[in-house]
């Protein structure tokens, strides 16, 4: 999530016909999620209503008020964004990426071993890489790992032996 409240979803990649649809990179797992949102901003300009769906293996979407591929073409690199309200609410022991990233990590024992940077998946479960005097990868599986995520302190306490 970027300071001012959004949240960053996608880019516009291409033109997609003459008709002003646009093709999208999305950022979303599965990618198709792009198209649950209706709302996206785009270079600041709130796009309402828009319309997008799979089309192979791309994404496709119709601005409103683009209606040709001469306006579609000045979208191409402009990032796609949504605002944090427009997030499904979440379980608990469930967490966007965005809110994890940047919390200082630390383990039982008192040792911090510095901040989120990013994670990544793997496949079986989402891995931590933790930044600090050295690169950690943990595993982010709650309670084996993770034991507390403290969004408010921005503090993440986990079962990890300095060592590793």
């Amino acid at each position: 999530m970027t300071d001012n409240g959004r949240i960053l979803i996608g880019k516009i990649s291409g033109c997609f016909g003459i008709k002003g649809w646009v093709k999208v990179f999305s950022y979303s797992n599965p990618r198709e999620n792009i198209c649950t949102y209706k709302d996206w901003l785009i270079d600041g300009t709130l796009f309402k209503s828009v319309q997008s769906k799979k089309h192979g293996k791309n994404i496709v979407a119709k601005l409103k008020d683009v209606d040709s591929i001469e306006e579609a073409q000045m979208f191409i690199g402009q990032k796609i964004e949504i605002t944090e309200q427009q997030l499904p609410k979440l379980k608990n022991d469930e967490y966007y990426w965005n809110d994890l990233i940047g919390l200082d990590v630390s383990n039982t024992n008192g040792i911090s071993f510095g901040e989120i940077v990013n994670l990544m998946e793997t496949g079986v479960n989402d891995v931590l890489i933790v930044k600090g005097n050295r690169e950690r990868l943990i595993p982010f599986l709650i309670p084996e790992t993770v034991l507390n995520v403290d969004l408010e302190n921005k503090t993440m306490l986990v079962d990890w032996h300095e060592d590793d």
